[in-house]
C-alpha cells in the first residue's frame, strides 16, 4: 500500500469520494486544504488529459509529494465531443447543473444519435517527475428531459440503458460501482497493486 496521495482538489467531499473509491490503495488521501496555500491551477488544457496531468504536476511540486489529480466530463458524439472540457461551464459564466442540461439538450435538439459517455481522467504524478495517466467510462445515451433527483451535473438526462435508469435514478452505491470514477480509481488500483507485487 502506498502510503499516502495529495488529491488535487479544495472539496473534501470529493476528497472522502476517492477515500472511498481507493481504501486499501492509498494508507491516507489528503486534500488541498491540508498542505497550507498551494496555487490555484488554471484549467486552460484541450483535454481531460491535460487538465488532470497539469493539476497534478503543479501540485505535486508544490507539495513535494505523490499527487493524484482528475479531469472528468461529458461528451457527446453528435455534438463533436462537446461539452467535453467545459463541462462544468458550459452554459457560460455562472453555469448551474440546470443551465447545463438545458443548453445541452437545446443544442442536441431532436437528433437521433444520442450516444454520450462520461470520461474521467486521472493523473498521479510523482514529485521526481514519475507519471501515469488512467482513462475511466461510462457509456449511455441522452434522454430529452430529465429524471431522477439524485446525483449532480447531467446525471438526470444521462441515461444507462442496461438498467433503464438515469444516472440519477440509479442511487449512490451503484453509482459508486458504474460511474466513469469508480471505472478509473478501479484500474489504477489495479496498476498499483499489479506495481507492488
Amino acid at each position: 500500500m502506498i502510503n499516502e496521495v495529495v488529491l488535487a482538489t479544495g472539496n473534501k467531499g470529493k476528497a472522502r469520494e476517492f477515500s472511498k473509491l481507493l481504501e486499501g490503495v492509498f494508507g491516507n488521501v489528503i486534500s488541498l486544504s491540508d498542505i497550507g496555500s498551494p496555487p490555484e491551477v488554471i484549467e486552460d488544457g484541450l483535454t481531460f488529459r491535460d487538465n488532470a496531468l497539469k493539476k497534478a504536476r503543479e501540485i505535486a511540486q508544490y507539495s513535494d509529494k505523490l499527487t493524484l489529480a482528475d479531469d472528468s466530463g461529458l461528451v457527446v458524439d453528435a455534438l463533436n465531443g462537446r461539452p467535453g472540457v467545459y463541462s462544468a461551464r458550459y452554459s457560460g459564466e455562472g453555469a448551474t447543473d440546470k443551465t447545463n442540461i438545458e443548453k445541452l439538450l437545446a443544442e442536441l435538439g431532436d437528433n437521433p444519435d444520442r450516444k454520450a459517455r462520461f470520461v474521467c481522467v486521472l493523473a498521479l504524478v510523482d514529485p521526481n517527475g514519475e507519471e501515469l495517466v488512467i482513462e475511466g467510462f461510462c457509456e449511455g445515451v441522452i434522454l430529452d428531459k430529465p429524471r431522477g433527483e439524485g446525483g449532480f451535473g447531467y446525471d438526470p438526462v444521462f441515461y444507462l440503458p442496461d438498467r433503464e435508469k438515469t444516472m440519477a435514478e440509479v442511487g449512490p452505491e451503484t453509482k459508486n460501482r458504474i460511474s466513469h470514477r469508480a471505472k478509473a480509481c478501479e484500474l489504477l488500483a489495479q496498476y498499483l497493486k499489479g506495481k507492488q507485487n
